[in-house]
């Protein structure tokens, strides 16, 4: 049992954490810290840095260590800047089982790993709120997946991948009853009929692709993040839950009444052969799975009904609890994967416990006397490698640096706390503004951290930036963490809610990048392959614009015969083939929103005019100089009228009967 209990006087901190600047924090920077975060115009910065957007449901990205902010990539919310979700390309990627799904709520980022080690190909995301996860590729910066997850609410203890990204794996914040008609049950039968659900996305090595093979059936507990192990604890899976009091109503109360919760540990190498030898069971379910083609410039969405479903209470081995601090957040493991750190949000200690000592147990059968719904509890003491003792109010997430120290964000203490992972022992602390969650270290997850750098990620700002009305920017700190002494250096504020991120070399990627889509091999079904090939073309009550954008005109840019009660299809192809010169596209009281085509790329916007008039259409990206003249008209005529479809450019002119 747990040896330290949370006092009424450690939760009341809370409000106190919000609104008073930590002890010391008047002079926690140094003279020197602006000529550490300064990158001379023209130079580049030596980390980028892969921010979640939280409520935003974008991932954002900075360069490290100047802060400055590169490129916000849409991934689970439509983005007027880029025509996400508007475009009739993209919008099949905001599909889900529930429909078109524009927005959701992205916690946490995970890169694809080769070895324990970032290899620069992907960066996964989650989305809490309709559950799914994103592939972003990094050649492109551009979503190239989307996968829903069944059996699910409230992704939230994902995207966490295996050492090889062989899973991309995530855990249900809201434990549900399983998806179908049986579903259709009392919220009071919780206990009863409410199961959690962990997700194994199985990923290729080559293309990245991602497929749903099989789900873990659990207890009915919340899960809250997760780890892999690595190194020493190869094959197994670390994730920190709460609510296993299964309450399902006043949370704040009825989830913090058990003077402990858990960490799962799961064997997933024992998982995966139980499926590979038929031991799973085919569910009914029905989900969404999203793929972005870069040849067609174009998504498509099928929805799946089926997925295999290993019950952990059938399958002795397979999984089992170690007694953790109450309602812990993060679950982390040590670069060499001998230790696993609980940070239970209450608690004013961090358990970390040996996997090592862990496996004893198991052999031993060193467990409680009473199980956790059939599932074996490791005692406490068996499990656990130390205490660090009075580390800070709050304990939230902690990462590791490569010269064998961690770092653990204190919410309610606001602080970031540095300490020895093999003597426990605290050696620094420095303040954070305010109430910081999530912390990142560079490589800080991996089995070998790139350190120098860590970022704290806080939910308060009071006084730190110009004040903007009752809502103020969240921000992010960086901290140089080389010497003995953490340093502050910076402070910038982050799109919206950061809660975790991950930062790589620059070196790692910045050579890979896409610089143009090669137009020769535009496979898109409406490619228009140069100005000559521009049209308008007829189809019922659909037209269809064929058109191109180069520097700096339109082709065609003149249109009559579109009818009120057309639907109107522009497919715009834009003819450069240099790097950096998309193009935009918008047209007068269109209700979606812009394009952005990139170079050699094909993309399109549908239109319903609803009058009828002349309207205006233009560029929407500054390409040139004369990009103000990059412009074309479209006369919209009375439904039925015998105006015939005509287009062109300059003194060429092709009339359609």
């Amino acid at each position: 049992m747990l040896r330290k209990k949370v006092t009424i006087g450690m939760l009341a901190l809370a409000a106190i954490a919000v609104s008073c600047k930590p002890k010391g924090a008047e002079n926690v920077v140094s003279g020197d810290a602006a000529s550490k975060v300064y990158v001379a115009p023209g130079k580049y910065d030596e980390i980028y840095n892969f921010v979640s957007g939280g409520f935003s449901g974008q991932l954002s990205v900075y360069g490290l260590p100047s802060g400055r902010l590169f490129r916000v990539i849409p991934v689970f919310s439509v983005d007027p800047e880029k025509g996400w979700g508007f475009s009739e390309e993209t919008k099949p990627m905001l599909n889900t089982s529930h429909g078109f799904v524009p927005w959701d709520d992205l916690h946490h980022v995970e890169m694809s790993m080769t070895d324990g080690m970032a290899d620069g190909k992907w960066v996964f995301v989650n989305a809490n709120n309709t559950p799914r996860l994103g592939r972003v590729d990094l050649k492109t910066f551009r979503t190239a997946e989307i996968i829903e997850l069944p059996n699910s609410a409230g992704n939230h203890s994902s995207p966490f991948g295996t050492e090889n990204s062989e899973y991309i794996v995530a855990g249900t914040r809201f434990s549900v009853p399983a998806d179908g008609d049986a579903s259709d049950v009392s919220i009071e039968t919780y206990k009863e009929n409410f199961k959690g659900h962990i997700s194994f996305v199985s990923v290729d090595k080559n293309s990245g692709e991602m497929d749903l093979a099989f789900q873990l059936k659990t207890p009915g507990v919340n899960f809250d993040l997760a780890r892999c192990g690595k190194g020493a604890s190869s094959g197994w899976f670390f994730f920190s839950c709460y609510n296993t009091e299964q309450a399902n109503t006043l949370l704040e109360v009825n989830a913090s009444k058990n003077d402990k919760d858990f960490i799962m540990a799961v064997n997933w190498k024992k998982a995966e052969e139980l499926v590979k030898a038929g031991k799973g069971k085919k569910e009914a379910v029905k989900y969404a799975h999203n793929k972005f083609n870069e040849e067609t410039h174009s998504a498509t969405s099928e929805i799946k009904t089926s997925v295999t479903v290993l019950d952990v209470a059938d399958h002795p081995g397979l999984v089992y609890f170690i007694p953790c601090p109450k309602s812990p957040h993060g679950c982390d493991v040590s670069p060499t994967g001998e230790y696993i750190v609980g940070s239970g949000k209450l608690a004013a200690l961090l358990p970390v416990f040996s996997f090592e000592k862990i496996q004893k147990a198991i052999a031993n059968k060193t467990f409680e006397k009473e199980s956790y719904a059939g599932i074996p509890v490791i005692k406490y003491e068996a499990a656990l490698y130390g205490e660090v003792e009075k580390p800070g109010l709050g304990p939230l997430h902690t990462e590791f640096d490569d010269k064998g120290f961690a770092y653990t964000s204190m919410f309610l203490s606001s602080e970031i706390v540095k300490w020895n992972i093999k003597e426990l022992k605290v050696v620094d602390r420095q303040p954070t503004f305010y109430s910081t969650g999530h912390l990142m270290v560079v490589g800080g997850n991996t089995k070998k951290p790139y350190g120098k750098y860590l970022v704290a990620y806080n939910k308060i700002t009071k006084d730190r930036y110009l004040p903007t009305g009752p809502e103020l920017c969240q921000s992010a700190q960086l901290f140089d963490i080389s010497g003995d002494k953490m340093e502050l250096l910076l402070d910038f504020p982050t799109i919206g809610e950061p809660h975790y991120a991950q930062g790589i070399p620059a070196s790692l990627i910045m050579d890979k990048q896409a610089k143009i889509y090669d137009i020769n091999k535009n496979k898109h079904a409406h490619f228009t392959n140069g100005e000559a090939n521009a049209k308008v073309v007829r189809k019922g009550n659909e037209v269809h614009v064929y058109l191109t954008t180069i520097r700096s005109h339109l082709a065609p840019d003149n249109i009559e015969g579109v009818q009120l009660g057309d639907v109107v299809y522009f497919h715009v192809t834009n003819l450069e083939q240099d790097w950096d010169l998309p193009h935009g596209f918008a047209v007068k009281g269109a209700d979606n929103g812009e394009l952005l085509v990139m170079p050699g790329e094909t993309t399109t916007l549908k239109w319903v005019p609803d009058r009828i008039g002349i309207f205006p259409m233009y560029c929407t990206d500054f390409c040139s100089a004369l990009h103000q003249e990059m412009t074309g008209y479209i006369r919209v005529s009375p439904k039925g009228s015998n105006v015939p479809i005509k287009y062109g450019l300059g003194d060429k002119f092709v009339t359609v009967n």
